[in-house]
């Protein structure tokens, strides 16, 4: 376990839901993985995304899915890439990412509480 945070340290982290709209393959990465167009609403709009999430889930699979996201980092570099958000996930018992997500759906951009 990481070393204990206080409520307002949790409330600086911004995680919201979205919806991915296209995904798109991305082959400059080190590890195979997926670059996505995530909405997240009015409010914070379209984001990229990229995700090594190839191993559980297709192209096909992903449009409509929604997921859940840290949308306050800075953007990350990765390759020719700037990762605005960082879709979130666990690792399964061989490391590879299964996402995180809500299990009924809610509007996009609400903010985990």
């Amino acid at each position: 376990m990481s070393d204990p945070i206080s409520f307002d340290d949790f409330l600086k982290v911004d995680i919201r839901t979205g919806t991915i709209v296209e995904v798109r393959p991305f082959p400059e990465a080190r590890k195979p993985a997926h670059i996505m167009i995530i909405d997240f609403g009015e409010e914070l709009g379209l984001k990229k995304s990229s995700a090594q999430i190839t191993v559980h889930y297709t192209p096909e699979e992903l449009v409509g899915r929604q997921v859940m996201a840290v949308v306050n980092f800075p953007p990350r570099q990765i390759g020719p890439l700037k990762s605005e958000v960082l879709t979130l996930g666990y690792e399964d018992e061989n490391g590879d990412t299964v996402l995180a997500a809500v299990d009924k759906p809610v509007p996009n951009g609400k903010r985990l509480l």
